[in-house]
């Protein structure tokens, strides 16, 4: 059986990084004897210079034909970029949200932690990132403020601007699951973010999540207000194992929390449906000032590769030895610019790739 998978190599540093993964993928698969089948699919910026439009409808239907896909990072600079001169719906993270929807992608799951080498590039104070910290944020994908109605007008004189946001309760309960499911194979816990004390939609996430809790009485239940949260991830982020919460929230706390892990070119994500179907890419931007230079961190795309092969395809065991290999690399002192401390090794995104696999 031969497996099918859909690159995206995206924009910016995207196509370096998803060549890296790529390398790393090609690696494992050979250590497992499997087969697989790739088709480069077009999308965001790349898309619209091409085709006009950050999404067609060919490069969904090839993602929906495979069983993962592995995207680089998509967008340009805002500030100079023609991308960005079209209308919204043209943009390309207006492609983005077009796959995420046509894929059913509701549950983006973004684990944040912090390899014991990479303490000097952690930003908190030395006592917090001594602790150490490993937490999984599981963001609701398709609802809410990013989907809602939205419209601007002109009222009383004024621009004004609506943005919706709007979430039902068996959006909200799908998301809750996956997040208990999630926390029975890690230490048990999960923390529902909302703010409840302003928003109806974060009561019914309360109202629904202590529902979907009452099936799980194995793992503990907290609630935290989102200010709240966003304080509590730079004192004490070690208090969090599963932090669950709507699209916007998931958004914002989870770059503060690749920030937190010393640079968000360390932190993978998966976007994943009903079935075992998922995107998988780094947490971070395309960074455009750096793109072409071969410095690109690929680590966070390494690692997505790694969650395609445990969440997708079953191999937990490849999984284990991408991520304990990364960790080799990093014990052995070597590191991309992001990352770079005196005394470690300088390396660019190709030869990260090439010291990963030495060590799978």
């Amino acid at each position: 059986m031969a497996y099918n998978i859909a690159l995206i190599p995206g924009d910016g540093i995207g196509p370096e990084v998803v060549a890296a993964a790529k390398k790393v993928m090609d690696a494992v698969f050979k250590k497992y004897d499997k087969t697989v089948n790739y088709k480069e699919v077009l999308m965001g910026g790349a898309s619209i210079d091409v085709h006009g439009v950050p999404l067609t409808e060919e490069a969904l239907a090839d993602c929906k034909a495979s069983d993962a896909v592995l995207m680089g990072s998509i967008g340009g600079d805002a500030k100079t970029s023609p991308w960005y001169q079209l209308e919204p719906s043209k943009r390309p993270e207006a492609g983005l949200l077009a796959l995420r929807k046509g894929l059913g992608l509701f549950a983006n799951l973004r684990p944040a932690y912090l390899y014991p080498e990479l303490k000097a590039a952690c930003p908190l104070k030395e006592e917090v990132a001594d602790a150490g910290f490993d937490v999984m944020m599981v963001r609701e994908l398709t609802g809410g403020l990013y989907f809602g109605e939205r419209h601007t007008e002109v009222v009383d004189g004024l621009r004004t601007a609506v943005d919706t946001l709007t979430y039902n309760e068996e959006e909200v309960r799908r998301a809750a699951v996956k997040a208990f499911e999630i926390a029975r194979k890690r230490r048990g816990q999960v923390t529902l973010v909302d703010k409840a004390n302003v928003l109806d939609s974060s009561r019914l996430w309360r109202a629904v999540t202590n529902e979907v809790a009452k099936d799980y009485p194995d793992v503990e239940l907290s609630i935290m207000l989102v200010d709240n949260c966003a304080m509590q991830l730079v004192k004490n982020p070690a208090q969090f194992d599963v932090v669950l919460t709507e699209n916007m929230f998931g958004d914002i706390l989870s770059d503060e929390m690749s920030m937190i892990a010393g640079s968000i070119g360390m932190l993978p994500s998966a976007s994943l449906n009903e079935s075992k179907f998922g995107l998988y890419e780094p947490s971070g931007g395309s960074a455009p000032d750096i793109a072409g230079q071969g410095i690109a961190n690929p680590i966070a795309t390494i690692l997505s590769a790694g969650m395609l092969m445990k969440y997708s395809l079953d191999m937990d065991e490849a999984f284990d030895d991408i991520q304990n290999a990364v960790k080799k690399v990093l014990a052995d002192g070597f590191r991309t610019i992001d990352i770079f401390s005196e005394g470690c090794t300088k390396v660019g995104t190709a030869e990260m790739a090439d010291l990963i696999i030495e060590r799978l």
